[in-house]
């Protein structure tokens, strides 16, 4: 039990040198016994410590070795840690000894949990960052087009030298970009095929055709991820482009079309119900290309309708042209007669044959028959209280000549059916004859300042009217002055006696003499005054020789119906 208590490295050299002595006994015995000399005896010996020697240098050998081992394995430990420290941006880890105590071992059982950590961290750092990485070159290969994409690990390439928070940051930085890149991407994909959808329903083409000529990808049909690359927003775009500019072509065809139509139309004076079969071609006259957008607005078929309507009416068009031009001239000369203007020269003939030969434009002649109708319709409006005064003057003229006639008729006091119709008459005429000064004097005045605001001479029936009144107000002033000539004459030459006997005679028959209709009815009965002249009656001398005869014969009538 006493060994026990002696050290480990002094019993184990006790116990060696118990065993060296014990067998150093034995050989001797046996060298006694056998008789080895002693030469050999030593050389013997000397063999056994050289070997001896070279079994502790062996060992020795072998514990620095391991002392080595254990140092390097320590400084690598050390390395690694501060490399995984450096790697991952860290300045410190918990558990890390800060000083080196103890043995060999100890330390490296120290510094162990701290590297097993760091690990731990750098794997955990790794595959975060191998994940992010991978999804940047995924979408990064969508964006740039690439169909095939391989997700194996093995194909990210990582730099272990630098997986800081900071680098994790700035993958995560880029992938956040691609992701908004990639959302972008997918909104303009959307945009220009709703705007292929949009248009192709307005012109009515397959869009899905369309869009499948593009990329498959992009036909929801075929369920695989839409191609976002540059490549495809630029073929889209240009799709889009092609379409706007076809959808252009089509509006400006048909607005072309449209105003072909409208005219045609105006000019053919159609009906309601063949303008309201193309009336969405003439709706589309005020659109703008980016208005019209409701499907089937603008096809191929409405185009070629309303082609095929266009060459139909143009067909037409010469035989309704000679047919309204005609109806214009018709207008423009009734215009005129009722204004009593001078209707402007047209060459009929001529204009029919240009026509039918197409030498002239349709829509320009009758646009210029509607220029000439409206001035002759505006300057009819301007003439218009002119004309209604002038008629007024005409109707008294003709009542005053009905008058003259009634007045050198012998026989108007005489019983008669008519006589007194023609006696009532006789007061309406001089009511309105009484009125002609100042019907002519409001005539000139109203003339003067259409002339004046006009520039140019009122005509009447081609002839200047201020220059007829003043002619019938010249022609009127001397017939009163004859009259007064007259009524002198009268009074200076004594009236003849009458015979006593001859005032009672019996009642004369009626007068078989009657004023003709067209004197009773001068103004009525008679031609049209367009044609008649202002001097008719003026000169009729006549009138006036008789005025005496008529005023005595007046007062004998007034004295025969006194009788009982």
């Amino acid at each position: 039990m006493g060994s026990l208590q002696i050290p480990i490295g002094m019993r184990s050299s006790s116990l060696l040198d118990m065993s060296c002595g014990y067998l150093l006994k034995e050989l001797q015995m046996i060298w006694d016994e056998v008789g080895e000399d002693k030469f050999e005896r030593e050389k013997v010996l000397l063999d056994i410590e050289q070997e001896c020697v070279e079994a502790y240098r062996r060992k020795v050998d072998h514990a620095n070795i391991a002392r080595s081992r254990l140092h390097q394995e320590l400084a690598e430990s050390e390395a690694e840690l501060t490399h995984l420290l450096l790697c991952l941006g860290e300045r410190s880890v918990p558990g890390r000894p800060e000083k080196k105590e103890g043995t060999l071992r100890e330390q490296l059982d120290a510094i162990a949990p701290a590297l097993r950590e760091m690990r731990l961290r750098k794997d955990e750092r790794v595959k975060q960052v191998r994940s992010v990485k991978g999804e940047i070159q995924k979408i990064s290969a969508e964006i740039a087009g690439r169909s095939t994409y391989e997700e194996s690990s093995t194909n990210i390439k990582i730099d272990d030298n630098d997986l800081s928070i900071k680098k994790l940051e700035e993958y995560q930085n880029e992938l956040h970009r691609l992701h908004d890149e990639k959302n972008e991407r997918l909104q303009k994909v959307e945009i220009y095929i709703c705007a292929i959808r949009d248009l192709s329903a307005t012109l009515e083409t397959e869009a899905s055709m369309i869009i499948t000529k593009i990329h498959p990808s992009l036909n929801d049909l075929y369920g695989i991820s839409k191609n976002i690359s540059d490549d495809i927003l630029k073929k889209l775009n240009g799709t889009v482009v092609s379409l706007e500019e076809e959808k252009q072509k089509r509006l400006e065809k048909i607005h072309h079309l449209g105003r072909a139509l409208s005219n045609l139309w105006n000019l053919m004076d159609a009906s309601y119900e063949d303008r309201q079969k193309f009336s969405h071609v003439i709706e589309l006259l005020s659109f703008e290309p980016s208005d019209v957008c409701a499907p089937g607005s603008i096809t191929s078929g409405i185009i070629q309708q309303a082609e095929a309507e266009v060459k139909r009416l143009d067909q037409l068009k010469a035989s309704k042209t000679k047919e309204l031009f005609l109806k214009k001239q018709k207008e423009l000369e009734t215009t005129c007669n009722i204004s009593h203007m001078e209707t402007p020269s047209t060459e009929v003939g001529d204009i029919i044959n240009l026509v039918d030969s197409g030498e002239i434009d349709h829509i320009e002649l009758l646009n210029a028959m509607d220029e000439k109708i409206a001035r002759a319709k505006e300057e009819a409006a301007s003439r218009k209280v002119i004309i209604e005064k002038v008629d007024r003057w005409m109707l008294a003229r003709d009542e005053e000549r009905w008058l003259e006639e009634y007045d050198q008729d012998e026989n108007r006091y005489s019983v008669s059916r008519n006589a007194h119709k023609n006696l009532r008459r006789a007061e309406r005429a001089r009511k309105e004859v009484s009125k002609i000064t100042g019907l002519v004097e409001s005539i000139l005045v109203k003339t003067k300042i259409w002339e004046a605001e006009r520039q140019k001479v009122f005509l009447y029936n081609e002839e200047p009217l201020i220059a007829m009144l003043q002619e019938y107000s010249n022609l009127r002033q001397e017939k009163e002055v004859e009259k007064l000539r007259l009524r002198e004459k009268k009074k200076i030459i004594p009236p003849p006696v009458a015979q006593q006997d001859n005032f009672y005679v019996a009642r004369p028959a009626s007068s078989n003499r009657r004023i003709s209709n067209r004197s009773i009815n001068g103004g009525y009965g008679s031609a049209s005054p367009l044609n008649r002249k202002l001097s008719r009656g003026f000169n009729n001398n006549t009138s006036y020789t008789a005025l005496g005869t008529s005023l005595r014969r007046e007062s004998s009538v007034i004295i025969k119906n006194t009788w009982p």
